[in-house]
């Protein structure tokens, strides 16, 4: 059991999934201080923030003013994005290039240049595996 852990930890892709994780978080960070700092303030020279804080539409409600934070929506999207942006580009697209790279050093071709058997083919392989499977009968 020990064995099979100690794999499992030692393994790329859980090394790599850490550090994405961990890299994540610390940028998110600094994604929601540039927006906080930069784009929110922005956006109140058009809106002007309610009491609280928060940047949107303001409507009457029964009980006073209501306003639709949508600066907090926006902060959530540009975090998000700017995070899928630096994932894609720091971790997936290098690893792709990488793994393109050793496959051609191996002369294995890529997954788009092997062609795929037809279905005539397929139907012959499947055919004579079940034949090599068959007790033989005389």
């Amino acid at each position: 059991m020990i064995k099979g852990f100690k794999e499992f930890i030692l393994r790329g892709n859980v090394i790599d999934l850490a550090v994405a994780v961990v890299i994540g978080a610390a940028f998110t960070a600094v994604v929601n201080a540039i927006v906080s700092s930069i784009i929110n303030p922005i956006i109140a020279l058009v809106w002007e923030p309610d009491e609280n804080g928060a940047i949107g539409w303001t409507v009457q409600g029964l009980w006073g003013p209501v306003t639709f934070p949508f600066g907090d929506l926006l902060n959530a999207i540009i975090g998000f994005l700017a995070v899928a942006l630096v994932v894609y580009f720091v971790f997936v697209h290098p690893m792709n290039v990488f793994k393109e790279r050793a496959a051609a050093k191996k002369g294995v071709p890529a997954e788009e240049d092997a062609p795929l058997p037809t279905e005539q083919e397929l139907l012959v392989q499947i055919r004579d595996l079940l034949e090599k499977q068959a007790p033989a009968t005389s």
